[in-house]
């Protein structure tokens, strides 16, 4: 089964594909969908972060999403952006019939490293070694979309 993991944002949507095979998962692709401010509308960005989402689905066809829920934060125009991003995201995935599951971010780091209080550095540091990859995913938001498909992964069992 392939698991799309998604860490929403409204400059930098990162993602991560994984695909679970038995008790294992096989890194895919991982990347971001970016967005500027410049001269775009919010609506607008929002559209573009649809239209790469709906490039992702056709390309990958997941059978299941992973999504980073939106906790607390002490910037609330930045939480307003990320819950709008939140919002396509649950409609195309609602749109194409992918079963989607949220996680926290202690929930993320509790399944990748053992410890709900792991820093972003050990999380990418086991990504890499549970992935087999080269290097550690970059940038960080490509690098947390894998940790959320892997949480949900390594869930699933």
């Amino acid at each position: 089964m392939i698991v799309l993991g998604i860490d929403p944002g409204l400059a930098r949507m990162g993602y991560g594909v994984v695909e679970k095979t038995g008790n294992k998962a096989i890194h895919v692709t991982h990347g971001c969908i970016m967005t500027t401010r410049e001269d775009v509308s919010a609506g607008a960005r929002l559209n573009q972060l649809y239209g790469g989402l709906e490039r992702l689905f056709e390309e990958y066809r997941p059978g299941c999403a992973a999504v980073e829920k939106l906790f607390f934060s002490k910037n609330i125009t930045s939480a307003m952006g990320v819950a709008e991003v939140r919002g396509i995201i649950l409609l195309i995935c609602e749109q194409k019939n992918i079963p989607v599951t949220e996680y926290t971010p202690n929930q993320v780091k509790q399944a990748i490293t053992g410890s709900g209080r792991a820093d972003k550095k050990q999380v990418q540091e086991m990504i890499k070694r549970l992935l087999h990859l080269q290097e550690i995913p970059k940038p960080d938001d490509a690098a947390d979309g894998l940790s959320i498909a892997l949480c949900h992964v390594h869930t699933m069992r």
